[in-house]
């Protein structure tokens, strides 16, 4: 039997390195593989469902999964994490802790971005700070123009308001017109060096590290989505997928601890790898629903508390039948 020739759409990462170098195959699948930035693949995925297989927003997934229109259905692989307290730039002439931020301006690339949806969480959560409190400004962080790719309706109190025409927020921050900037990607001013724009946090690490001893979160970022369509005509595919990338993962993770030549250019990295794994634990970026369910069930609640999914949804709607379980030797 022939295999499916699918188009396959994901970021170029370690863990899904094994597989954009044909290291690891799915089974039953030839692949045409593209390694593409993230927002690429988001907007072309959710506008025309145009791959057969991509990298996803968790948060754009759910939006989508709770208005019923969704063109994929998810697979618990989960390739990108991220602790997002780095994720929060201010104008640090103004904002000195996180209440500062109450009545303040602050930009956003798009309100429902995943990264964004787990700032507010733990703003919230952790120091009071809730979405009505901020007046939100929405453009391109580096780019004018950049608008929602998806439909929601905010709760009430919430303002959100686009960036002037012409303008990146990015810019409105070095220029003092907004306070603060929540986005994945920081701005290039700040990444340059520019004096009073910095990091919400002074020292996010430990920050972030006392919060993951009191939730056990490891936030969610992406996650896989297949097309619903071939997902239906073929039972098989979701499972095979999900097998594929924890391969991949396994092989980045055995790379990783090769300490006979370091495959990463970043010194410290054996001492870092045994306090991340004394900390969270050897499998510290676990794949499939079990592992993964507190964490899921926490945003999804968040998700719809902030307006942006229109129906609470359950972890078990998220993902297919088939990746819930696999055979054992």
């Amino acid at each position: 039997m022939a295999k499916l020739n699918l188009s396959v759409a994901i970021g170029d990462y370690d863990r899904t390195r094994a597989l954009l170098d044909g290291a690891v195959g799915i089974d039953g699948v030839d692949p045409v593989y593209m390694a593409l930035s993230a927002e690429e693949i988001f907007f072309r995925a959710f506008r025309g469902a145009e791959f057969d297989i991509c990298e996803m927003s968790l948060s754009s997934y759910t939006v989508k999964s709770a208005q019923g229109d969704c063109p994929y259905i998810a697979v618990p692989a989960f390739v990108s994490r991220a602790f997002r307290h780095t994720s929060i730039y201010v104008r640090t002439d103004r904002v000195k802790k996180p209440a500062d931020l109450k009545g303040r301006m602050v930009g956003v690339p798009e309100y429902q971005l995943t990264a964004n949806v787990w700032a507010r969480a733990f703003l919230d959560d952790d120091y009071g700070v809730k979405p009505a409190d901020i007046h939100w400004i929405r453009g391109g962080i580096e780019e004018p123009g950049r608008l929602e790719k998806l439909t929601f309706n905010l709760p009430a109190g919430v303002r959100l308001d686009n960036a002037p025409e012409g303008a990146t927020i990015s810019a409105l921050l070095e220029s003092g017109e907004i306070d603060g900037f929540i986005a994945p990607r920081p701005p290039a001013l700040a990444a340059a060096g520019r004096a009073r724009v910095g990091w919400l946090f002074s020292d996010p690490v430990a920050v972030t590290k006392d919060y993951f001893k009191r939730t056990g979160f490891f936030p969610i970022m992406h996650v896989v989505g297949v097309r619903r369509p071939l997902a239906e005509r073929h039972p098989w595919l979701a499972g095979a997928v999900l097998k594929a990338f924890e391969q991949a993962k396994q092989a980045a993770l055995r790379q990783l601890a090769d300490t006979g030549a370091s495959r990463a250019t970043l010194p410290f990295l054996e001492e870092t790898l045994g306090q991340v794994r004394a900390l969270m634990g050897t499998d510290f970026w676990p794949y499939g629903v079990e592992a993964n369910r507190k964490v899921l069930e926490y945003f999804l609640g968040q998700h719809h508390a902030q307006g942006l999914s229109a129906r609470r949804l359950s972890v078990d709607e998220l993902f297919h039948p088939a990746t819930y379980e696999t055979f054992k030797v």
